[in-house]
């Protein structure tokens, strides 16, 4: 192939690759083919590295800026991790190998690896087995939901709802909608707990589960956690754990123990795997042993001979819910990251998960209004910007301004019931150094709020991209690229 070079319109050199004449027998249709020759720059690898390089930092991220978000608990991913899922006997295999050929050693190993996985999951939970395949929290979420429902239905049970609190997280209600089911909304009382009269007066044969997140969306664990579940399993109601907190109460104590019987697990939050941009993510799905029948299939199954197989032979399953056998690398990075702290390390990783959360809402409960619990809080403290916004600041303007001070915003307005909402999860691997400047921080902006707002409402002003019409850019998305036109200059 020949390359022709020559100058762009704007002097720079540059060369296209001309049209390419090939048997007419392999040509594709016309609409499939270039109009055009393409014109591509030619530039030098220092101009290209700096480019990508340069857009990287335009990204924030936990390993460059504090990454405050609550509930989706962002926390830092260990390197070490990385190398073990990058050994050649786990790089190298692949999935089909489980399936056609089991004997072959590394196949044997990646099995091990989800067995062992499945194994120590259910330790920390509490639960009696295990499947790895959802693929995240949501999904993980939908899975439990639709074993609700083949249980249900072997029993001979009709029910039509499940029951959340109005403090859930949105999935809850949309997992337990797509399984088929009608969702109940328990409101929270003046306490920030689920409203115990509201709840008993919706328990029975109509109601198919109760999904609650333990400690809850605002940063609070029910201590009225047993009586719930006791009252639901009295009423032939099944308990449905969101482990997306799990991260509070990790080693400290278990969902299957409080009375739950099903649980999902977020690796991408309890177990530092990586999270964001679309995955990839990992949710497995635990039951107690009256479930276990219908997790999906196949199932990683360790025979007398201490091999292990994957077994499709369980007739009341709920079938497979996900490609092979969920994500193998972010389970694996998870086991190792587990196997690395053990249980002593996992415990404290809890209790200074929920130092830190405490540390951050004891300096700033006295700027900024409290949601619920004034003096103690689990992972993740819940403030409300309902003073600042008297002032026209509102949370979305304190996220802004985060930006240009070089942090993550936390999450804003949720929960929903929380007026203003500031959602501040700091996990347990940020220093005390760290947490001081963003306290800072947000106390500057609330002292701003009162006697320049206005600085804090323009935020950012560092930003490559400044404040946006966010409704507009919702309702008229643009996602199409195109090249710059000879008007633009």
């Amino acid at each position: 192939m020949q390359l022709i070079f020559e100058k762009s319109r704007k002097g720079r050199r540059a060369f296209r690759i001309p049209a390419v004449d090939v048997p007419v027998k392999a040509k594709l249709p016309s609409k499939y083919c270039r109009s055009n020759d393409a014109l591509l720059a030619e530039v030098s690898e220092l101009d290209l590295v700096r480019h990508f390089t340069n857009l990287s930092r335009l990204n924030f991220s936990v390993d460059t800026n504090f990454y405050p978000l609550g509930s989706c608990t962002m926390k830092y991913n260990p390197k070490f991790t990385e190398q073990i899922a990058g050994l050649e006997g786990f790089r190298e295999l692949h999935p089909l190998f489980a399936q056609l050929d089991a004997t072959v050693p590394y196949t044997q190993g990646a099995l091990e690896v989800l067995f062992c996985a499945e194994q120590v999951l259910c330790e920390i939970t509490g639960m009696t087995a295990f499947t790895t395949q959802p693929l995240a929290g949501a999904h993980g979420e939908l899975t439990g939901a639709m074993i609700i429902a083949a249980y249900h239905r072997h029993k001979g049970n009709t029910p039509k709802y499940v029951i959340v609190p109005d403090s859930s997280h949105g999935t809850n209600p949309a997992s337990a909608a797509i399984a088929g089911y009608e969702v109940m909304v328990i409101p929270t009382d003046k306490d920030g707990y689920m409203d115990m009269e509201a709840y008993k007066s919706k328990l029975g044969p109509e109601s198919a589960a109760v999904m609650l997140t333990c400690p809850d969306t605002l940063g609070i664990f029910n201590p009225r956690i047993k009586e719930i579940a006791d009252l639901a399993h009295k009423a032939g109601v099944l308990m449905y754990y969101d482990g997306a907190n799990l991260n509070a109460v990790l080693g400290k104590v278990r969902p299957g123990d409080l009375g739950f019987d099903i649980v999902h697990l977020n690796l991408h939050k309890t177990f530092a795997t990586p999270h964001g941009g679309g995955g990839p993510g990992a949710g497995p799905v635990g039951v107690t042993a009256r479930l276990s029948e219908f997790l999906p299939v196949p199932r990683v199954i360790k025979k007398r001979d201490n091999t292990f197989a994957l077994e499709y032979k369980f007739p009341h399953s709920i079938g497979p819910v996900a490609p092979f056998y969920g994500n193998f690398g972010v389970i694996l990075k998870a086991l190792a990251y587990i196997m690395l702290l053990g249980k002593t390390g996992l415990i404290e990783v809890s209790e200074i998960a929920v130092l830190n959360a405490n540390y951050c809402l004891a300096r700033l409960k006295d700027f900024y209004q409290v949601a619920y619990n004034k003096n103690r809080c689990m992972h993740e403290c819940i403030l409300s910007a309902v003073e600042q916004a008297k002032n026209g600041v509102r949370a979305l303007d304190i996220a802004k301004y985060l930006i240009d001070k070089g942090f993550h915003p936390p999450t804003i307005y949720f929960p929903l019931i929380v007026k203003e909402a500031l959602m501040i999860e700091p996990t347990e691997t940020e220093s005390k150094e760290t947490l001081d400047s963003f306290i800072a921080v947000m106390i500057e902006i609330a002292k701003m709020s009162k006697t320049h707002p206005e600085l804090v409402v323009n935020a950012p002003l560092c930003s490559p991209v400044k404040r946006l019409d966010e409704t507009k850019a919702a309702r008229e998305l643009n996602l199409r690229w195109r090249p710059p036109l000879e008007k633009d200059g």
